[in-house]
């Protein structure tokens, strides 16, 4: 799967790593549903860190079409409230 964290890069994911995306980014949907501000800024940078560690960078050279287009790390928690509704950002 490839992500993209808006403003800084994209990033190969091996699909072992989708159920732990899925996990966290389903923990910052609940947050968000919840209107738990105080829990967001922890729960969307695990997400995005997870994303870092386990992916690999694409090459500017090399952009690909995303699956997943994450926001931008300085994502508010009231912009996050029209982003992280639902069924979320990631695909099943």
């Amino acid at each position: 799967m490839i992500v993209r964290i808006s403003g800084e890069d994209q990033y190969l994911l091996a699909d072992e790593y989708s159920e732990e995306l899925k996990r966290l980014e389903s923990a910052v949907v609940g947050v968000v549903d919840g209107g738990r501000a105080d829990g967001f800024d922890e729960a969307y940078g695990a997400l995005l860190d997870y994303v870092r560690t386990h992916g690999t960078p694409i090459g500017d050279a090399d952009i690909e079409s995303s699956q997943v287009i994450l926001p931008p790390a300085d994502l508010s928690f009231e912009e996050a409230g029209r982003e992280f509704t639902g069924e979320g950002l990631i695909p099943d």
